[in-house]
């Protein structure tokens, strides 16, 4: 396993269990405790987790593991929540995309389609996630247009006045919100406030909303609110999310797609 891998799955372990011994985590990975103890001293001056006396916990009391760190969770699930949201999308529209893991399997979704393929730009894309907006600049078919604002490392989101600036200036057909959270009472929601003002911006400026989020993230709650639930038109999930969930969602007025 390379180093990279082993953070990787180091951080996932960590955000699961909240804290972690050496001799656990080298018994998870299959290698060393001087391996481990080494990689969590280096984590640590990189401010990802905090050390302790045989191992480690998670950094700070709201944790968010940054996207360059997250392996292909449930990657089937969102492969196929994708291929459905980009499915939803009409040629010719204006959609917007927020940053995340899923919205960027959307972006992916969204580049091969054929009958996007060919002609002059068939959709534009309105995102503050530069890592969307660097996949799909290279493909014609798409007009590209980037808020400005504030990099935010966690997520490649731009966030602050600037995004604020552009997105005041324009409306969209759809908007495509990833989410940590997603709750029919208290609506979608994310780790950090100022990325969820300009998703919420995104939101506003849109004629239909849709959240694509997998099960694990339903009925969940963050820190920052997003919108309330009677914004969103259409939640695309996976078919592992339960029934009642449906049940409540779809009361609340919005209409699910379990994939």
């Amino acid at each position: 396993m390379s180093r990279d891998a082993r953070w990787k799955s180091l951080l996932e372990l960590l955000v699961e269990r909240g804290r972690l011994d050496v001799e656990e985590a080298a018994t998870d990975l299959g290698v060393s405790a001087a391996t481990i103890r080494r990689d969590f001293d280096q984590l640590a001056e990189q401010q990802m987790l905090v050390r302790t006396r045989g191992g480690a916990v998670v950094h700070g009391v709201s944790y968010e593991l940054p996207l360059r760190y997250k392996t292909a969770r449930n990657a089937s699930e969102k492969e196929r929540i994708a291929k459905a949201v980009a499915e939803l999308i009409t040629p010719g529209e204006a959609v917007g995309l927020t940053g995340g893991t899923t919205t960027t399997e959307v972006a992916r979704a969204l580049a091969v389609r054929p009958d996007l393929a060919s002609g002059s730009p068939a959709l534009t894309i309105v995102t503050n996630a530069l890592n969307i907006a660097n996949e799909l600049a290279v493909r014609p078919q798409f007009k590209i247009v980037v808020t400005g604002g504030v990099a935010r490392p966690q997520s490649y989101e731009l966030i602050g006045p600037l995004a604020d600036g552009v997105l005041s200036q324009i409306t969209i057909d759809t908007a495509v919100l990833g989410v940590v959270g997603f709750d029919v009472a208290h609506g979608a929601a994310a780790h950090d406030e100022a990325e969820a003002a300009i998703n919420r911006l995104l939101c506003e400026r849109a004629e239909r909303v849709i959240v694509a989020a997998d099960s694990s993230k339903l009925g969940q709650r963050a820190f920052a609110r997003i919108c309330a639930t009677e914004r969103i038109g259409t939640l695309v999930t996976d078919s592992a999310v339960d029934p009642g969930t449906v049940e409540r969602f779809e009361e609340a007025g919005v209409k699910v797609l379990a994939v």
